[in-house]
Protein backbone atom coordinates (compact mmCIF):
# COMPACT_ATOMS: atom_id res chain seq x y z
CA UNK A 1 0.00 0.00 0.00
CA UNK A 2 1.13 3.82 -0.49
CA UNK A 3 -0.29 6.98 0.39
CA UNK A 4 0.45 10.00 -1.70
CA UNK A 5 -0.41 13.90 -0.41
CA UNK A 6 -1.33 16.12 -3.57
CA UNK A 7 -2.11 19.67 -2.70
CA UNK A 8 -3.58 21.34 -5.79
CA UNK A 9 -3.98 24.34 -4.11
CA UNK A 10 -0.28 25.11 -3.92
CA UNK A 11 2.38 22.90 -5.66
CA UNK A 12 4.34 26.06 -4.03
CA UNK A 13 7.89 24.97 -4.56
CA UNK A 14 7.66 23.93 -8.20
CA UNK A 15 5.56 26.99 -9.49
CA UNK A 16 5.38 30.07 -7.43
CA UNK A 17 7.82 31.60 -9.40
CA UNK A 18 5.79 31.24 -12.76
CA UNK A 19 2.79 31.64 -10.92
CA UNK A 20 3.31 34.35 -8.69
CA UNK A 21 0.58 33.92 -5.82
CA UNK A 22 -2.59 36.81 -6.01
CA UNK A 23 -3.07 37.84 -2.29
CA UNK A 24 -5.80 39.71 -1.13
CA UNK A 25 -5.12 41.91 2.30
CA UNK A 26 -8.22 42.36 4.87
CA UNK A 27 -7.28 44.40 7.91
CA UNK A 28 -6.38 48.11 8.88
CA UNK A 29 -3.28 50.38 10.16
CA UNK A 30 -1.68 47.26 11.13
CA UNK A 31 -1.03 46.49 7.85
CA UNK A 32 -1.20 48.84 6.01
CA UNK A 33 2.01 51.05 8.62
CA UNK A 34 4.90 50.62 6.52
CA UNK A 35 3.39 48.87 3.56
CA UNK A 36 3.36 45.44 4.80
CA UNK A 37 1.93 44.04 1.87
CA UNK A 38 4.76 45.48 -0.53
CA UNK A 39 7.18 44.30 2.11
CA UNK A 40 6.28 40.89 2.03
CA UNK A 41 6.73 41.47 -2.28
CA UNK A 42 9.94 42.11 -1.43
CA UNK A 43 10.92 39.75 0.64
CA UNK A 44 9.45 37.00 -1.71
CA UNK A 45 11.16 38.57 -4.65
CA UNK A 46 14.88 38.19 -2.91
CA UNK A 47 13.63 34.42 -2.65
CA UNK A 48 12.95 34.22 -6.47
CA UNK A 49 9.13 34.40 -5.58
CA UNK A 50 6.60 36.74 -6.08
CA UNK A 51 3.41 37.77 -5.37
CA UNK A 52 0.57 40.24 -6.74
CA UNK A 53 -1.40 41.80 -4.20
CA UNK A 54 -4.44 44.00 -3.44
CA UNK A 55 -5.39 45.61 -0.06
CA UNK A 56 -8.25 47.48 2.28
CA UNK A 57 -6.63 48.34 5.15
CA UNK A 58 -8.90 51.48 6.84
CA UNK A 59 -7.62 52.23 10.11
CA UNK A 60 -9.12 50.48 12.71
CA UNK A 61 -11.79 49.00 10.71
CA UNK A 62 -13.34 45.56 11.94
CA UNK A 63 -14.66 42.23 10.51
CA UNK A 64 -17.80 43.72 11.02
CA UNK A 65 -17.36 46.55 8.99
CA UNK A 66 -15.28 44.37 6.16
CA UNK A 67 -18.52 42.20 5.55
CA UNK A 68 -20.02 45.64 4.61
CA UNK A 69 -17.24 47.46 2.39
CA UNK A 70 -15.13 47.08 -0.46
CA UNK A 71 -13.34 44.33 1.07
CA UNK A 72 -16.22 41.89 0.71
CA UNK A 73 -16.79 43.40 -2.71
CA UNK A 74 -13.13 42.52 -3.77
CA UNK A 75 -13.61 38.70 -1.94
CA UNK A 76 -16.64 38.11 -4.37
CA UNK A 77 -15.03 39.32 -7.46
CA UNK A 78 -12.58 36.28 -6.78
CA UNK A 79 -9.64 35.06 -8.43
CA UNK A 80 -7.70 35.21 -5.04
CA UNK A 81 -4.71 32.78 -4.55
CA UNK A 82 -4.94 34.00 -0.55
CA UNK A 83 -7.22 36.02 1.58
CA UNK A 84 -5.42 37.44 4.54
CA UNK A 85 -7.73 38.65 7.41
CA UNK A 86 -6.56 40.63 10.24
CA UNK A 87 -9.14 41.59 13.02
CA UNK A 88 -8.69 45.06 15.09
CA UNK A 89 -5.92 45.24 17.27
CA UNK A 90 -8.01 45.03 20.71
CA UNK A 91 -11.08 43.16 19.59
CA UNK A 92 -10.21 39.91 19.54
CA UNK A 93 -8.32 40.27 23.00
CA UNK A 94 -12.11 41.12 24.88
CA UNK A 95 -14.18 38.67 27.26
CA UNK A 96 -15.38 35.66 25.32
CA UNK A 97 -19.69 36.82 25.39
CA UNK A 98 -17.86 39.83 23.68
CA UNK A 99 -15.91 37.95 21.15
CA UNK A 100 -18.25 35.97 20.02
CA UNK A 101 -20.86 38.33 19.18
CA UNK A 102 -18.34 40.99 17.61
CA UNK A 103 -15.85 38.97 16.07
CA UNK A 104 -16.55 35.16 15.29
CA UNK A 105 -19.35 35.48 13.33
CA UNK A 106 -17.60 38.34 10.80
CA UNK A 107 -14.83 35.88 11.01
CA UNK A 108 -17.13 33.29 9.40
CA UNK A 109 -18.71 35.55 6.99
CA UNK A 110 -15.44 36.25 5.58
CA UNK A 111 -14.46 33.20 5.14
CA UNK A 112 -17.15 31.41 3.90
CA UNK A 113 -17.50 34.04 1.07
CA UNK A 114 -13.78 33.49 0.57
CA UNK A 115 -14.54 29.76 -0.06
CA UNK A 116 -17.45 30.72 -1.87
CA UNK A 117 -16.22 32.81 -4.52
CA UNK A 118 -12.75 31.52 -4.41
CA UNK A 119 -13.05 27.38 -4.09
CA UNK A 120 -9.39 27.04 -4.07
CA UNK A 121 -8.34 29.65 -2.08
CA UNK A 122 -6.59 30.09 1.23
CA UNK A 123 -8.19 31.96 4.09
CA UNK A 124 -5.01 33.24 6.31
CA UNK A 125 -5.91 34.73 9.72
CA UNK A 126 -3.00 37.46 10.76
CA UNK A 127 -2.46 37.02 14.58
CA UNK A 128 -1.29 40.07 16.24
CA UNK A 129 0.52 40.81 19.02
CA UNK A 130 -0.60 42.79 22.84
CA UNK A 131 0.18 45.86 22.68
CA UNK A 132 3.57 47.00 24.34
CA UNK A 133 2.29 47.29 27.87
CA UNK A 134 -1.11 46.08 27.48
CA UNK A 135 -4.16 47.70 27.24
CA UNK A 136 -4.80 49.86 30.07
CA UNK A 137 -7.82 51.62 28.69
CA UNK A 138 -9.96 48.03 28.57
CA UNK A 139 -7.94 46.40 31.61
CA UNK A 140 -10.83 47.81 34.22
CA UNK A 141 -13.65 45.71 32.57
CA UNK A 142 -11.13 42.55 31.98
CA UNK A 143 -7.91 42.85 33.76
CA UNK A 144 -5.88 40.08 31.96
CA UNK A 145 -5.62 43.07 29.57
CA UNK A 146 -3.38 45.09 31.94
CA UNK A 147 -0.17 43.46 30.29
CA UNK A 148 1.19 42.81 27.49
CA UNK A 149 1.50 39.07 28.28
CA UNK A 150 -1.95 38.86 28.63
CA UNK A 151 -3.32 41.06 26.20
CA UNK A 152 -0.88 38.48 23.45
CA UNK A 153 -2.13 35.45 25.44
CA UNK A 154 -5.56 36.51 24.59
CA UNK A 155 -5.22 37.55 20.95
CA UNK A 156 -3.41 34.39 20.67
CA UNK A 157 -5.73 32.31 21.97
CA UNK A 158 -8.55 33.95 19.84
CA UNK A 159 -6.91 34.11 16.63
CA UNK A 160 -6.16 30.20 17.13
CA UNK A 161 -9.97 29.07 17.88
CA UNK A 162 -11.10 31.48 14.14
CA UNK A 163 -8.55 29.45 12.50
CA UNK A 164 -9.36 26.40 13.57
CA UNK A 165 -13.35 27.17 13.47
CA UNK A 166 -13.28 28.50 10.05
CA UNK A 167 -10.50 26.03 8.36
CA UNK A 168 -8.02 28.59 7.83
CA UNK A 169 -4.74 29.32 8.00
CA UNK A 170 -2.90 31.21 11.13
CA UNK A 171 -0.11 33.52 10.73
CA UNK A 172 1.47 33.69 13.92
CA UNK A 173 3.15 36.42 13.75
CA UNK A 174 2.15 37.45 17.70
CA UNK A 175 3.92 34.58 18.41
CA UNK A 176 7.16 35.88 16.49
CA UNK A 177 6.91 39.13 17.76
CA UNK A 178 6.75 37.27 21.78
CA UNK A 179 10.13 35.35 20.58
CA UNK A 180 12.13 38.56 20.26
CA UNK A 181 10.78 40.69 22.55
CA UNK A 182 12.07 37.58 25.14
CA UNK A 183 15.55 36.49 23.48
CA UNK A 184 16.18 39.74 21.47
CA UNK A 185 14.51 42.51 23.82
CA UNK A 186 17.46 45.01 21.97
CA UNK A 187 15.00 44.56 18.97
CA UNK A 188 12.20 47.47 19.19
CA UNK A 189 9.39 46.21 17.46
CA UNK A 190 7.27 48.59 18.14
CA UNK A 191 6.37 52.36 17.07
CA UNK A 192 6.53 55.26 19.86
CA UNK A 193 2.22 54.54 20.47
CA UNK A 194 3.20 51.30 21.70
CA UNK A 195 0.78 49.54 19.38
CA UNK A 196 1.69 49.72 15.95
CA UNK A 197 4.43 48.08 14.03
CA UNK A 198 8.35 49.56 13.99
CA UNK A 199 9.82 48.90 10.47
CA UNK A 200 11.56 45.69 12.70
CA UNK A 201 7.81 44.54 13.43
CA UNK A 202 6.34 45.04 10.10
CA UNK A 203 9.80 42.98 8.76
CA UNK A 204 9.12 40.27 11.44
CA UNK A 205 5.85 40.10 9.88
CA UNK A 206 6.96 40.06 6.62
CA UNK A 207 9.28 37.19 6.66
CA UNK A 208 6.65 35.02 8.61
CA UNK A 209 4.25 35.91 5.67
CA UNK A 210 6.54 34.60 3.71
CA UNK A 211 6.92 31.29 5.06
CA UNK A 212 3.42 30.87 5.26
CA UNK A 213 2.99 31.13 1.81
CA UNK A 214 5.13 29.87 -0.19
CA UNK A 215 6.64 26.93 2.79
CA UNK A 216 10.24 27.94 2.46
CA UNK A 217 12.93 28.37 5.14
CA UNK A 218 13.75 31.91 5.88
CA UNK A 219 17.31 31.53 5.99
CA UNK A 220 17.91 32.34 2.56
CA UNK A 221 16.16 35.91 2.95
CA UNK A 222 18.13 38.40 0.98
CA UNK A 223 16.29 41.64 1.57
CA UNK A 224 16.18 43.25 5.21
CA UNK A 225 14.23 46.13 4.73
CA UNK A 226 17.42 48.63 5.81
CA UNK A 227 17.48 46.94 9.20
CA UNK A 228 21.30 46.51 11.20
CA UNK A 229 22.39 43.17 9.75
CA UNK A 230 22.25 41.17 13.08
CA UNK A 231 18.65 42.29 14.23
CA UNK A 232 17.66 41.24 10.47
CA UNK A 233 19.47 38.03 10.86
CA UNK A 234 18.03 37.34 14.72
CA UNK A 235 14.01 38.06 13.42
CA UNK A 236 14.82 35.17 10.64
CA UNK A 237 15.72 33.16 13.35
CA UNK A 238 12.92 33.80 15.15
CA UNK A 239 10.36 33.12 12.20
CA UNK A 240 12.28 29.98 11.38
CA UNK A 241 12.12 28.68 14.70
CA UNK A 242 8.12 29.37 15.38
CA UNK A 243 6.65 29.58 12.03
CA UNK A 244 8.89 27.32 9.48
CA UNK A 245 9.72 24.55 12.00
CA UNK A 246 6.30 23.98 13.14
CA UNK A 247 4.56 24.90 9.82
CA UNK A 248 2.34 22.02 10.41
CA UNK A 249 0.87 23.84 13.23
CA UNK A 250 -0.07 27.08 11.51
CA UNK A 251 -1.59 25.38 8.01
CA UNK A 252 -5.34 24.45 7.83
CA UNK A 253 -5.90 20.84 8.21
CA UNK A 254 -4.80 18.92 5.18
CA UNK A 255 -7.20 15.71 4.26
CA UNK A 256 -6.30 12.51 4.94
CA UNK A 257 -7.13 9.07 3.29
CA UNK A 258 -6.42 5.28 4.37
CA UNK A 259 -7.94 2.69 2.74
CA UNK A 260 -8.01 -1.22 3.45
CA UNK A 261 -9.67 -3.95 1.48
CA UNK A 262 -11.27 -6.10 4.33
CA UNK A 263 -13.30 -8.77 2.41
CA UNK A 264 -13.45 -10.74 -0.65
CA UNK A 265 -16.42 -12.64 -0.74
CA UNK A 266 -17.53 -14.79 -3.22
CA UNK A 267 -14.89 -14.05 -5.64
CA UNK A 268 -16.30 -11.00 -6.77
CA UNK A 269 -17.63 -8.64 -4.03
CA UNK A 270 -14.85 -6.69 -2.40
CA UNK A 271 -15.81 -4.10 0.96
CA UNK A 272 -13.18 -1.72 1.78
CA UNK A 273 -12.54 0.28 5.51
CA UNK A 274 -11.61 3.76 5.13
CA UNK A 275 -10.52 7.37 7.11
CA UNK A 276 -10.59 10.17 6.00
CA UNK A 277 -10.01 13.65 7.88
CA UNK A 278 -10.69 16.45 6.86
CA UNK A 279 -12.11 15.58 3.87
CA UNK A 280 -15.70 16.54 2.46
CA UNK A 281 -15.84 14.56 -0.60
CA UNK A 282 -14.23 11.28 -2.07
CA UNK A 283 -13.14 10.06 -5.59
CA UNK A 284 -13.37 6.28 -5.79
CA UNK A 285 -11.12 4.35 -8.75
CA UNK A 286 -11.56 0.71 -8.98
CA UNK A 287 -9.04 -0.08 -11.02
CA UNK A 288 -11.26 -1.96 -13.35
CA UNK A 289 -12.38 1.01 -15.02
CA UNK A 290 -15.22 2.34 -13.18
CA UNK A 291 -15.55 5.50 -10.75
CA UNK A 292 -17.10 6.41 -8.40
CA UNK A 293 -17.66 10.16 -6.39
CA UNK A 294 -19.56 10.44 -2.90
CA UNK A 295 -19.70 12.90 0.32
CA UNK A 296 -17.49 11.93 2.86
CA UNK A 297 -19.43 9.83 5.77
CA UNK A 298 -17.20 8.99 8.69
CA UNK A 299 -17.83 5.28 9.87
CA UNK A 300 -18.99 3.69 6.86
CA UNK A 301 -17.56 0.99 4.15
CA UNK A 302 -18.08 0.83 0.87
CA UNK A 303 -18.72 -2.18 -1.71
CA UNK A 304 -17.90 -2.72 -5.19
CA UNK A 305 -18.48 -6.20 -7.72
CA UNK A 306 -16.28 -6.77 -9.93
CA UNK A 307 -16.72 -8.41 -13.19
CA UNK A 308 -13.68 -10.09 -14.24
CA UNK A 309 -11.12 -11.61 -12.01
CA UNK A 310 -7.31 -10.52 -11.52
CA UNK A 311 -5.46 -8.17 -9.93
CA UNK A 312 -6.69 -4.02 -9.45
CA UNK A 313 -5.15 -1.20 -8.36
CA UNK A 314 -7.51 0.31 -5.99
CA UNK A 315 -7.70 4.52 -5.36
CA UNK A 316 -8.88 6.42 -2.75
CA UNK A 317 -8.92 10.27 -3.22
CA UNK A 318 -10.50 12.35 -0.06
CA UNK A 319 -10.54 16.43 -1.10
CA UNK A 320 -11.67 19.49 0.38
CA UNK A 321 -10.99 22.85 -0.60
CA UNK A 322 -8.83 21.65 -3.83
CA UNK A 323 -6.38 20.02 -1.50
CA UNK A 324 -6.33 15.83 -2.08
CA UNK A 325 -4.94 12.86 -0.18
CA UNK A 326 -4.44 9.86 -2.19
CA UNK A 327 -4.23 6.21 -1.05
CA UNK A 328 -4.27 3.14 -2.77
CA UNK A 329 -4.34 -0.41 -2.26
CA UNK A 330 -4.20 -3.44 -4.79
CA UNK A 331 -6.38 -6.43 -4.15
CA UNK A 332 -6.45 -9.64 -6.16
CA UNK A 333 -10.10 -11.05 -7.53
CA UNK A 334 -10.12 -14.65 -8.29
CA UNK A 335 -13.44 -16.71 -9.32
CA UNK A 336 -15.69 -18.11 -7.41
CA UNK A 337 -14.53 -20.89 -4.97
CA UNK A 338 -12.06 -19.01 -3.44
CA UNK A 339 -12.16 -17.90 -0.19
CA UNK A 340 -12.26 -14.25 1.19
CA UNK A 341 -8.92 -12.84 0.45
CA UNK A 342 -9.04 -14.17 -3.09
CA UNK A 343 -6.43 -17.25 -2.68
CA UNK A 344 -7.45 -20.15 -4.83
CA UNK A 345 -9.10 -23.82 -2.75
CA UNK A 346 -8.93 -26.16 -4.71
CA UNK A 347 -7.68 -27.91 -1.26
CA UNK A 348 -8.95 -25.95 1.24
CA UNK A 349 -12.50 -26.48 2.45
CA UNK A 350 -14.92 -23.57 1.18
CA UNK A 351 -15.77 -20.46 3.80
CA UNK A 352 -18.28 -17.68 3.00
CA UNK A 353 -19.01 -14.80 5.45
CA UNK A 354 -22.33 -13.21 5.68
CA UNK A 355 -23.64 -10.44 5.91
CA UNK A 356 -20.02 -8.65 5.61
CA UNK A 357 -19.72 -5.25 7.32
CA UNK A 358 -23.09 -6.44 9.37
CA UNK A 359 -25.48 -4.49 11.85
CA UNK A 360 -26.26 -7.62 13.46
CA UNK A 361 -24.62 -11.11 13.90
CA UNK A 362 -22.57 -13.06 10.77
CA UNK A 363 -22.99 -16.55 9.51
CA UNK A 364 -20.13 -18.32 8.28
CA UNK A 365 -20.65 -21.31 6.00
CA UNK A 366 -18.53 -23.89 6.37
CA UNK A 367 -18.34 -27.04 4.03
CA UNK A 368 -16.45 -28.83 6.64
CA UNK A 369 -16.02 -29.01 10.77
CA UNK A 370 -13.72 -25.96 12.18
CA UNK A 371 -12.71 -24.47 15.10
CA UNK A 372 -14.01 -20.83 15.20
CA UNK A 373 -12.46 -17.93 17.12
CA UNK A 374 -13.81 -14.28 17.25
CA UNK A 375 -11.06 -11.88 18.36
CA UNK A 376 -10.37 -8.17 18.71
CA UNK A 377 -7.44 -6.70 16.48
CA UNK A 378 -5.36 -6.57 19.81
CA UNK A 379 -5.95 -10.43 19.69
CA UNK A 380 -8.31 -10.73 22.88
CA UNK A 381 -10.47 -13.64 22.53
CA UNK A 382 -14.57 -12.96 22.26
CA UNK A 383 -15.46 -15.76 21.76
CA UNK A 384 -14.56 -19.74 20.50
CA UNK A 385 -16.96 -22.46 19.30
CA UNK A 386 -16.49 -25.72 18.10
CA UNK A 387 -18.42 -25.54 14.84
CA UNK A 388 -20.40 -28.20 12.08
CA UNK A 389 -20.34 -27.86 8.55
CA UNK A 390 -22.83 -25.94 7.69
CA UNK A 391 -23.97 -22.78 9.02
CA UNK A 392 -23.13 -20.91 12.27
CA UNK A 393 -24.16 -17.97 13.41
CA UNK A 394 -21.28 -15.23 14.70
CA UNK A 395 -22.05 -13.62 17.56
CA UNK A 396 -21.46 -9.65 16.71
CA UNK A 397 -24.88 -8.27 17.80
CA UNK A 398 -23.43 -7.25 21.26
CA UNK A 399 -19.91 -6.34 19.89
CA UNK A 400 -19.41 -2.40 19.88
CA UNK A 401 -18.77 -1.43 15.78
CA UNK A 402 -15.52 -1.52 15.00
CA UNK A 403 -13.41 -4.06 13.11
CA UNK A 404 -12.97 -7.99 13.98
CA UNK A 405 -10.76 -11.10 12.81
CA UNK A 406 -12.57 -14.16 12.45
CA UNK A 407 -9.83 -17.33 13.09
CA UNK A 408 -11.24 -20.92 11.17
CA UNK A 409 -9.12 -23.96 11.88
CA UNK A 410 -9.54 -26.90 10.10
CA UNK A 411 -7.44 -29.92 8.92
CA UNK A 412 -6.81 -27.88 5.84
CA UNK A 413 -5.14 -25.08 7.88
CA UNK A 414 -5.96 -21.64 9.13
CA UNK A 415 -7.14 -18.76 7.80
CA UNK A 416 -8.35 -15.80 9.00
CA UNK A 417 -11.56 -13.11 8.03
CA UNK A 418 -11.92 -9.96 8.77
CA UNK A 419 -15.56 -9.06 9.97
CA UNK A 420 -16.56 -5.17 9.86
CA UNK A 421 -19.66 -4.09 12.72
CA UNK A 422 -21.19 -1.08 11.68
CA UNK A 423 -24.30 0.72 13.73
Amino acid sequence: MRRIVLLFALLLTLTAAAQPRRVLFVGNSYTEVNNLPQMIANVAHSMGDEITYSSNTPGGCTFMQHCQNASMEMIVQGGWDVVVLQEQSQYPSFPQNQVENEVFPYAQQLVTAVYTHNPCAEPMFYMTWGRKNGDSHNAQFFPVLGTYEGMDSMLCLRYQQMAADNDAALCPVGRVWRMLRTEHSEIELYQSDGSHPSVAGSYAAACAFYVMLFHRDPNGIGYDAGLDATDADNIRQAVRSVVFERLTEWQRPQPEAQLTAQHVGNGDTVWFSYHCDHADTLLWQFGDGTEEAEPYVAGTTKMHVYADTGDFVVRLAARRHCMEAVDSTTIHVAASGTDPVGISVADKNRVVVYPNPTGDNATVVLDAPALLTLLTLEGRQLWRSHAPAGLTTIPLQLCPSGIYCLRIDNPAGTRTVTLVKVD
